[in-house]
């Protein structure tokens, strides 16, 4: 398995590299997340940021000593003239997860959030403004330079040869999604509409509504209802589409519970979407 992660989340904090979503899954990967908050390190301390804190520094995250400690080991690597790339190689070697993870680009990028009060990195929006201000456009600046990382090539190369379906997990649409699928040739790797790697996406929406986070503000930014319809043409290369048992969606679809407040609940549900992604490919075969 191969999990490529946004990185146009990513910001500097006191110096080092805080890559959110890059952690995110590395920690689930490695057993140690904190399943509370599904972010962060399990059972970290904070010291160093409360005392950086009582020092007048002003840090947009809280960032655990544990977790700051995978920020310096990385960003280290990327003083010593690393890519990203390697230097999440290198922190997953250390940390034993046997799967590929990578990130969508070594190159910076990031989502910028216009409001009536400016435009802003998406982390001051989403935690320094707690998401409040009215949101009228996202970009991501620096993709149109970007380029996929190699990792990335390599896997939709490979599931290209061979078949193998790509998975598009149940993240925001607009800034957590968006920014992967934009980077240069990606979709043209993916073979958008012409069916060369088949593509299931799991919808960020139950009821209408997202679980979490401000995907619905930025979807009705970009000018869409918010709706599993919308999400589908947003993402723009789906073959098939999770959705939760109430959707209205019209298109090729399996209707699952996609609701996951625990690691039961989403072990649960990785396994039907296996099941489902082994069906696909089996048809797939079957048609040729």
């Amino acid at each position: 398995m191969t999990v490529v992660a946004n990185t146009a989340d990513d910001l500097w904090i006191s110096g080092n590299l805080v890559s959110p979503d890059l952690d995110s899954v590395v920690y689930t990967l490695a057993g140690m997340i904190d399943r509370e908050k599904w972010w962060g390190i399990e059972g970290d301390s904070f010291k160093t940021h409360e005392f950086l804190k009582s020092l007048g520094r002003r840090e947009l995250l809280a960032l655990g000593d544990l977790d700051r400690a995978v920020h310096i080991f990385r960003s280290d690597l990327l003083r010593e003239g690393l890519s990203l790339s390697e230097a999440t190689q290198s922190l997953c070697m250390a940390l034993k997860v046997e799967e590929r993870v990578v990130p969508m680009t070594d190159d910076p990028v990031s989502t910028l959030i216009s409001t009536p009060e400016g435009e802003m990195d998406l982390q001051e929006f989403w935690v320094g403004r707690s998401g409040r201000p009215e949101v009228t456009g996202v970009r991501y600046r620096g993709i149109e330079e970007a380029r996929p990382s190699p990792g990335f090539i390599a896997a939709l190369e490979r599931a290209a040869e061979e078949g193998e379906p790509v998975l598009i997990g149940p993240s925001n649409p607009v800034s957590s999604i968006g920014p992967i699928l934009a980077l240069r040739g990606v979709r043209d790797l993916l073979g958008c509409g012409e069916g060369e790697i088949p593509v299931v996406a799991v919808s960020p929406l139950v009821g209408g509504r997202p679980v979490s986070g401000p995907a619905a503000k930025f979807m009705q930014a970009w000018g869409y209802p918010v709706t599993d319809h919308a999400v589908a043409e947003i993402l723009g290369c789906v073959d098939l589409m999770v959705v939760s048992p109430g959707s209205d969606y019209l298109g090729s679809s399996v209707r699952l519970n996609t609701v996951m407040k625990d690691e039961a609940e989403s072990l649960r549900l990785a396994k039907e979407i296996v099941d489902i992604l082994d069906g696909e490919v089996e048809k797939e075969a079957e048609a040729v």
